[in-house]
């Protein structure tokens, strides 16, 4: 049974077994002798120990677990022996063979190298990670900020907050991807103090190679070993593993970022123009029947959206960045909270919006029309400057009358034709809205405005209604019934056709036809027969006629006409036409 000693390296607390303790108490000394007239010897020191207490932090897997004698040789082999080690052979003599460990390949990791920073070191540190001069990762900064609108700079802050700075000696060299050991962390302070740091690359070339010379001489380091056949596989997985688990992460990174990007562009857009009130944005308040301010509904959206997107840009820096700082529990419940808080709101407002189109309420206009049973009426749709055609629409717009105040239109209209015994004419107008609740509804009904003139018996209908922004988008619309004496003719333009309602006696074929108001409904002399009168020319010369059983055939040089049970089929060189109980078809080969 062997004590346990409990040791602070570095400021971390460890629980190592007395054993090992012994050997690096003498390790440790060791270093310090070989160092005793170095240049910044007590930083080299330091350094070596906040290493070899970050390598131990990698081996411990809970903090109970005891520190033994496999875990230090571990740590000896990768940080290796001081050149000058001047104590006795026999201390080191248990030193694990060269088949025991394996030297991994120095791996670079992700910080921001203040030393050569002009605002947080972000692009110097990229450049190490990447391998790319610092001068063209800021160069690519720019382009993209610039290229973004300047929303890139979210992006640079993010990196700025979730990088750690390079701040001691063993992370200024793992920034770079040299090994951290005694020799490289010596080099790096020494030519610290030396400011020469356009040769710290080279030098640190030349000690890694005098090392690796001395360990071979000296007999003390761990030689590399062949691997075999089942080793090197399982190093190609692993490769293709990596590189897989990279494009991942840049790819999570881009959508993060893209979409956090065009959020704030959005919010910007709609949130920030709401609250400025920056002209051509109302048209964004007459959609908002719940009256909910747009800024903070798009902050909501900001929220809801963004929060997930920015983890999602989180998770693929992690992946790319074995040693990105945590946001902290803190900040993810913070955000998670917000998220939830943002996701309710956003429910809640979809209901109050709904909720203004709950109740759907008429009012009606009825107005006398100075037309009796033996007058002539002509009907059509006003000329306007609004819209350019005459077609019916759901649509809305946003315009300023005459008198240069703003109001909606909207063009859904819809009219139908009625007959009445009354001697006059009467025409009414149905106006209906929707609301929360009877009383929103019908005032908004009753505040639509509509406009007819009728003319020396010319009734020209306007093809939209209108009604203050106020009133919000509420599903206006009109109705229009034009009741008529008995006896009265009636002719309708072309452009009312798209504006005739489904339960008017006035159906379109009436179209551009004077016709007559009756107790049985509508008469129009040649409408039926015009629509009726289909023409088929087939042109036969020197014609063959063949007439049996299945039908008639008549055929002449350049067409053939066929009757038969199936139907008519009839065809030219340029003209084919096939009548059966499908329909008609007719293909040209013009």
């Amino acid at each position: 049974m062997n004590k346990t000693v409990n040791i602070n390296l570095a400021g971390t607390f460890f629980h190592i077994d007395e054993d090992a303790y012994l050997k690096l108490q003498r390790y440790l000394e060791a270093i310090k002798r070989s160092f005793t007239d170095s240049q910044g010897r007590s930083e080299i020191i330091s350094d070596i120990e906040a290493r070899i207490a970050e390598l131990f932090n990698e081996r411990v897997k809970h903090d109970k677990q005891v520190i033994g004698i496999k875990e230090v040789d571990e740590v000896i082999a990768i940080m290796g022996q001081p050149e000058d080690y001047l104590v006795d052979d026999d201390i080191f003599e248990d030193t694990p063979n060269s088949g025991t460990y394996k030297k991994t390949a120095p791996s670079k990791k992700l910080f921001r190298d203040t030393d050569n920073s002009y605002i947080s070191g972000v692009s110097s540190g990229l450049g190490h990670y990447l391998g790319i001069d610092a001068v063209w990762m800021r160069l690519l900064w720019i382009i993209l900020t610039i290229a973004s609108g300047g929303t890139f700079i979210i992006i640079y802050i993010l990196f700025w907050i979730l990088v750690p700075a390079a701040t001691t000696t063993a992370e200024k060299i793992m920034m770079t991807g040299e090994p951290v050991n005694i020799s490289n962390i010596e080099k790096k302070i020494k030519d610290g103090f030396e400011n020469v740091a356009d040769t710290v690359s080279e030098t640190a070339k030349n000690v890694s190679k005098s090392v690796s010379g001395a360990a071979k001489k000296g007999g003390t380091s761990i030689k590399s070993t062949s691997k075999n056949f089942f080793d090197t596989l399982a190093d190609i997985i692993m490769f293709f593993f990596k590189l897989f688990a990279k494009f991942i992460g840049v790819l999570l990174i881009l959508i993060g970022s893209l979409t956090i990007i065009a959020l704030i562009i959005a919010w910007f857009s709609v949130g920030v123009a709401d609250v400025l009130h920056i002209p051509g944005t109302n048209f964004i308040n007459v959609a908002n029947p719940g009256n909910t301010p747009i800024w903070l509904v798009s902050l909501f959206v900001f929220f809801a959206i963004g929060i997930p997107f920015f983890f999602l840009f989180y998770l693929g820096l992690k992946i790319l960045i074995n040693n990105l700082k945590s946001i902290g529990n803190i900040a993810k419940f913070t955000l998670l909270g917000l998220w939830l808080f943002s996701i309710i709101a956003l429910v809640v407002i979809g209901i109050r919006e709904a909720s203004e189109h709950a109740f759907n309420e008429r009012f009606v206009e009825r107005q006398e029309l100075n037309v009796m049973a033996a007058d002539t009426l002509k009907i059509s749709m006003a000329e306007n400057q609004l819209f350019r055609n005459h077609y019916r629409s759901h649509s809305y717009k946003l315009a300023n009358n005459e008198n240069g105040d703003e109001m909606l239109y909207r063009k859904n209209i819809m009219f139908s034709v009625k007959p009445t015994t009354d001697s006059i004419a009467k025409i009414s107008i149905e106006k209906s809205a929707e609301g929360s609740d009877y009383e929103k509804a019908i005032n908004r009904a009753k505040n639509i405005n509509y406009n007819y003139t009728l003319n020396n018996n010319a009734l020209l209908l306007d093809s939209y209604l209108s009604t203050d922004p106020k009133n919000k988008f509420s599903d206006q619309e009109i109705i229009l019934t034009l009741y008529l004496p008995i006896g009265s003719v009636i002719k309708l333009n072309d452009n009312v056709r798209s504006f005739l309602y489904h339960s008017s006696d006035v159906s379109s074929k009436y179209l551009n036809h004077y016709v007559t108001i009756t107790e049985d409904g509508i008469i129009c002399d040649g409408c039926e027969e015009e629509e009726d009168e289909e023409t088929f020319e087939v042109n036969i010369n020197t014609p063959s006629v063949n007439i049996d059983s299945k039908g008639v055939e008549i055929k002449g040089d350049a067409s053939t006409l066929k009757i038969d049970s199936t139907g008519v089929k009839a065809e030219s060189e340029k003209v084919k036409v096939n009548i059966n109980s499908q329909g008609v078809s007719v293909k040209s080969e013009d």
